[in-house]
């Protein structure tokens, strides 16, 4: 099925690959040459082996996903914190204070509660079928290989123009963060800095974008954990004040704002929030070694739901009233951020400016984390036929050049902050996107469900799989429906505002993301009808290439050993890992 394209044997210029069996990565080792040289070098392509056009649409999508040659350079120490503290962002810091100001305390709490459970089936999924399948593209991938061509190419449009997006969206909101303490310099100028720090970050590859993760991760890590127990203090009445506020604000003014439809306005920032969990699956290509980075990864959604958002919103329930009017201020203010109006509110001084610092670095980790996923979503379509093949233009060192390069040309749009139509450009930006995650997340659930249902057809069973989903595939038929609820639920919302009355304008703003996945999917069906399919038979999936454990009958035999030198462990232990 492959085609040698290198003639004879390669110059001396040019690079020599070779694969490590036991991790199953390709080397690259350059022949000695100047430093410039070297450099130079590393932006010419990397010599990839060519595809039989005989395949089908399909089979080149799996096999180009699985012979990808990004890098894989992320160690487990990057996957773990980009795990933990990935989806710690401006949803948490920022927009949990629209959520507390439209639905209450009662109402955030349990809307984060149920899209926490819906995340935890997601992520189980993904990383059952990530580690199975750590192939380029992850779960974009998975909805060509199990579902059909042209919702995979509906949901990889759809995840890029999320994270396109993105950039300049948070640059912006780094520029207006800065307000917090200076509002007389120009909002471009911060912007031009902040831009110059991602592409910095983003020009030394994955390696760079792992760094900058785990020390933005580890700092949002420690700022969380340090509310939760300040806020303890302060509730029992321990702060500088010595009031003791209880629960104060649930009795006035009450556990819910604008009843059931409150709530379900709450629904769509707690999906939000979450947005970019999904982003561990899709380091799965790079990671060194994802059969034990992954499930690790994988199973500290359940720490990271119950710590980070449970035990923090809870708090912040208790220390800022939803009538607050500070509550209401632009989703991208930190001066809007319940943390920061919680603290300030009881008298510490210092505080407020170092969770501000938080707010920022939040800010500028999900603006990197966009050039990330993007460029390798871009990289994906390329090798699936769903994009030009320039966007799959992967450099030596294993960087998405073009990918890239395109992501941050994009970003530009972040020096619209000193446009007066800032506002309305942007409004209309996010609306492309704005239910992103929840298609991604719907189409990961239903992508395990088809996997497990593949392999039943054929007659095997997960004795087969390193990792299995805690939740199973019951687990992701639960996501399917939750995640339709979420769309449902928006929909009603977006339609009739709280509050307000039925606006066009706000409708398409909260929803056109809807009609665009719609129009993705129609465009590929006509393109392609000749090879259209509306749905992959579970006997015609391929459930086999690009596994990077190919021999089954020995991976079974590691699995059994594996299984069997656990339950030979005290109970505590087989507790501990089993959650971690």
């Amino acid at each position: 099925m492959l085609k040698d394209t290198e003639k004879g044997n390669l110059s001396s210029s040019e690079p020599s690959a070779h694969s490590d069996s036991a991790s199953g990565a390709v080397e690259t080792t350059f022949p000695m040459a100047s430093r410039w040289n070297r450099f130079i070098d590393s932006f010419k392509p990397f010599p990839v082996a060519e595809i039989d056009p005989n395949l089908s649409e399909v089979e080149r999508a799996n096999i180009m996903a699985a012979a990808s040659p990004l890098q894989r350079s992320l160690k487990s120490r990057h996957i773990q914190m980009i795990s933990i503290g990935g989806a710690i962002g401006t949803g948490l810091f920022v927009g949990s204070g629209s959520a507390l100001s439209s639905g209450g305390p009662a109402s955030l709490l349990i809307a984060y509660f149920i899209v926490g459970i819906l995340i935890f089936c997601t992520v189980h999924a993904l990383g059952e079928l990530a580690v199975t399948f750590p192939v380029s593209g992850s779960f974009l991938q998975y909805n060509t290989r199990f579902i059909s061509p042209s919702w995979g190419f509906a949901m990889a449009w759809n995840y890029a123009m999320q994270w396109i997006v993105v950039m300049p969206i948070e640059l912006v909101a780094a520029s207006i963060t800065i307000q917090y303490w200076n509002d007389t310099i120009s909002p471009a100028a911060w912007v031009a800095i902040f831009y110059v720090v991602i592409v910095f970050i983003n020009f030394f590859g994955v390696k760079g974008y792992g760094e900058a993760e785990f020390v933005f991760s580890f700092i949002k890590v420690i700022a969380v954990v340090g509310f939760v127990l300040l806020s303890v203090v302060l509730v029992s009445g321990g702060g500088p004040k010595h009031e003791v506020i209880g629960a104060r604000y649930w009795h006035n003014p009450g556990p819910f704002n604008h009843g059931f439809k409150g709530l379900c306005t709450v629904f769509v920032t707690g999906a939000f929030s979450f947005s970019g969990t999904e982003l561990a699956g899709l380091t799965a290509a790079e990671a060194a070694d994802p059969r034990k980075t992954l499930p690790r990864a994988t199973k500290q959604v359940f720490w990271r739901i119950t710590l980070f958002y449970m035990c923090s919103l809870t708090m912040v329930g208790f220390l800022v009233a939803y009538n607050d009017d500070r509550l209401l201020g632009a989703s991208t203010d930190a001066a809007s951020s319940p943390f920061v109006i919680a603290i300030k509110d009881n008298g510490i001084s210092v505080l407020p400016s170092i969770m501000n610092v938080v707010v920022l670095i939040a800010v500028l980790s999900v603006g990197n984390s966009g050039v990330y996923a993007s460029s390798r979503t871009l990289a994906s379509l390329a090798q699936q036929g769903f994009a030009p093949k320039i966007f799959g233009y992967i450099d030596r060192q294993g960087r998405p050049l073009v990918g890239t390069v395109f992501t941050l040309f994009f970003g530009l749009l972040c020096f619209l902050a000193a446009s007066p139509q800032e506002a309305d450009i942007f409004a209309w930006l996010m609306a492309l996107s704005g239910l992103s995650s929840i298609f991604t997340w719907w189409s990961i659930c239903l992508c395990h469900v088809r996997f497990r249902k593949a392999l039943a057809v054929r007659g095997r069973g997960t004795d087969e799989l390193t990792f299995t989903s805690a939740v199973g595939v019951w687990g992701s038929m639960a996501g399917v429906i939750l995640n339709f609820l979420v769309l449902v639920s928006q929909f009603w919302t977006a339609l009739y505002p709280t509050g307000k009355s039925p606006n066009a304008t706000a409708f398409f703003q909260a929803y056109l993301t809807v009609p665009v996945v719609i129009v993705f999917y129609f465009f590929h069906a006509i393109w392609k009808r000749k090879e259209y399919v509306l749905f992959i038979r579970s006997k015609d999936i391929d459930i086999d290439t690009g596994r990077r454990d190919t021999d089954l009958e020995v991976l079974k035999a590691e699995i059994a050993e594996e299984k069997a030198h656990l339950r030979s462990k005290p109970f505590y232990y087989r507790v501990y890992r089993f959650w971690c």
